[in-house]
């Protein structure tokens, strides 16, 4: 998907953005055959044969959980198989729906069907099927075998991976980019992906040795953001090329620093930095940044959980950039 354009970098404000029935709301005002969708899939059929090479005994009942087909849904769990196929898992109706609605792909559907009890699920399905998506069935037992859902939905789907070349990156896009170095907890990296979608931020770039933003957990916790947000990979000499290239501001967070994170004005081209869970950001990468800020607390904790310090940063930026559009911004109350 290309760069959001300009005028569309802030979206009007919603009054519920938290979730709840939008998705479904959404399908069910306009249903997955409707004419938007289905204009979309009809255009680009989603069973092409890009696909065939993967999945090229799609359209079948499997009864056995020893089947190739299954373990290769397993080596999806699994982040040697992600990276070896360039393909992830997503699991449950909403993921496939918030897929779906974004005119995402979907690779191959996978369907308990006597599993398969939720009506948006199944118009789902039958949609895609309709579309040319190729389709393994599977018995209730083989789902369950394979299945990372503590209450298992009967439905799941191989997506392909988006990823941006480095040099792809505008940092002036959106509201701002994210940096992380180092982050280990796929929930953590998840709930970050879905404040940064919230706010308009554009994506995350991984520098390091950084968990997989399409590992199943990271997926769930996204709550549908992995399919709106840009990833790109970089090593720590390839993002300070970046960064100068671009010169972009780049903020960096430690407890130690010494300016507080809400004396600073954060501009347009902007990357905000956030270190590991063990070790913040290494001095490698301190030594690239413009400026380093802290998050003042006065409890005896002694740090922030990454995610919630993540998304306290980006509604700081969030919120001048709304003060200085303010025209733009009619006033509501959040619920």
């Amino acid at each position: 998907a290309a760069l959001s354009p300009p005028a569309r970098e802030y979206p009007a404000e919603r009054g519920n953005s938290g979730g709840g029935a939008g998705v479904e709301g959404v399908l069910r005002g306009n249903p997955v055959g409707g004419t938007g969708r289905e204009g979309v899939l009809r255009g680009n059929p989603v069973g092409g044969t890009g696909r065939a090479g993967t999945f090229p005994d799609g359209d079948r009942l499997i009864y056995s959980r020893h089947d190739p087909a299954i373990r290769r849904l397993r080596n999806l769990q699994t982040r040697e198989g992600r990276d070896r196929t360039g393909q992830f898992l997503i699991e449950g109706v909403r993921p496939l729906a918030q897929a779906v609605q974004q005119g995402e792909r979907v690779e191959m559907l996978v369907v308990a069907p006597d599993l398969l009890t939720n009506t948006l699920g199944r118009k789902l399905v039958k949609q895609l099927r309709i579309s040319g998506t190729p389709c393994y069935r599977l018995t209730p037992e083989v789902y369950h075998s394979f299945s990372q859902a503590e209450e298992p939905q009967g439905v799941a789907a191989v997506m392909k991976q988006r990823w941006e070349r480095l040099e792809q990156v505008r940092p002036s896009r959106g509201l701002c980019w994210l940096a992380v170095e180092a982050v280990q907890s796929a929930g953590n990296l998840g709930t970050i992906l879905r404040t940064n979608e919230a706010v308009g931020g554009s994506g995350v770039i991984l520098i390091g040795d950084t968990v997989d933003p399409f590992d199943p957990t990271t997926v769930r916790a996204s709550m549908g953001a992995v399919f709106n947000q840009k990833f790109a990979r970089a090593s720590v000499g390839a993002f300070g090329e970046w960064k100068r290239r671009h010169q972009c501001l780049l903020v960096g967070t430690s407890p130690s620093a010494a300016l507080d994170y809400k004396e600073v004005t954060y501009p347009p081209s902007l990357v905000l930095l956030m270190g590991g869970e063990k070790k913040g950001v290494s001095p490698e990468v301190q030594a690239l940044c413009d400026t380093m800020v802290k998050i003042p607390m006065v409890g005896r904790g002694d740090s922030l959980n990454l995610a919630i310090a993540a998304g306290i940063l980006l509604y700081e930026v969030f919120d001048q950039r709304r003060m200085r559009n303010s025209s733009r911004f009619p006033e509501r109350i959040f619920t």
